[in-house]
Order: C-alpha cells, then structure tokens, then sequence
C-alpha cells in the first residue's frame, strides 16, 4: 500500500471530525448523566424544543435524528414515561402523531442547557474565532446536507407563521 494515501487531507479531514466528535460526546455524555438524560434523550428533547410548536411528526423526529422509526417509538415511550414529552394526534394524517415537549421536558432542558453550554464554548466554540467559527458552521452544513438530507424534515411542513425561515436550521 501506498504509505502517502495516509497523508491525504480527505484521511485528515474525517480522522480529526471523528476525534472532536469523540472527545464532545465523552464531555456532553457525564455532564447529561448528571441530571438523568442519555445523549439520544437529550438530542429528541433539544430538537424538539428547538422546533416550531415544540412538537415534530415521529417520522420527521426519525429522520432528524439516528434512530429508526421503531427506535424513535421506543425513546418516545421511555420519556413519555418520564413525563418529558407526550404524543399528540396529527390532525390531518391519522395514521401520523407528533411528539411534543412537555413542560417538565423544557424544564429539564433548562436546567441541563447552561453546563452544555458551558461545555460547547469552552471544547468547541471557544476554541475558534469568529470567522472560523462561521466557516466550519457552513462547512458543516453543507456537508450534513449531503450527506443527511432528511437532517430537517418537519421543520417547514408548518403553516407560514409557524415556520422558521428557509436559512435558520432547527438544530445546528
């Protein structure tokens, strides 16, 4: 094998996002721990909130996120559980519900958000100047809407004066 190809940029490029993502994650998973929420819990509760109506479709929730559709069920029993969110009928699609935030869900959110936040500016933010900061925000987006194009769906299937403008993302 050519020992150059492990000098190639593209190998640098995804060696370095794997080993940010790894080290956030690590630092996001104990500091969720402590008020209760796996990451998964704590990603439907942000986009959710993050959402207009605090409410998205389960199959718009399924294609935001990492989970199937049956994973979704399953993560939307469990905090539906813990009276986090609830399910709401869709009232032109029968066949369809959304899950929805409930208020102890934006309560848990808001106690969890300021230690996350604490945590995004210090290891990753923080980390960059502005305009870096700007550059990887639309580096980034354009390729998770390449490489995950479904990242927003729901997220404008609202009436206009529900919906957020085209360029705003619900979760970056």
């Amino acid at each position: 094998m050519n020992q150059n190809v492990f000098d190639d940029p593209r190998i640098t490029a995804v060696g370095l996002l794997v080993e940010a993502h790894a080290g956030l994650s690590a630092r996001f998973a104990a500091q969720l721990e402590e008020h209760g929420l796996s990451s998964v819990e704590f990603e439907v509760l942000t986009r959710l909130a993050r959402s207009p109506g605090n409410q998205l479709r389960m199959t718009d929730l399924a294609a935001q996120t990492s989970l199937s559709t049956s994973g979704v069920t399953r993560v939307v029993d469990r905090m539906e559980r813990d009276a986090l969110l609830c399910r709401r009928a869709c009232p032109n699609d029968r066949r369809s519900s959304y899950a929805v935030v409930t208020q102890a869900g934006l309560e848990r959110l808001d106690d969890v958000l300021p230690g996350h936040l604490r945590i995004i500016e210090q290891w990753f933010t923080g980390q960059l100047d502005p305009p870096a900061l700007a550059a990887l925000l639309d580096g980034l987006r354009q390729v998770r809407d390449a490489v995950h194009p479904g990242a927003t769906a729901g997220s404008t299937d609202l009436p206009p004066h529900l919906a957020r403008p085209r360029d705003e993302d619900p979760v970056t």
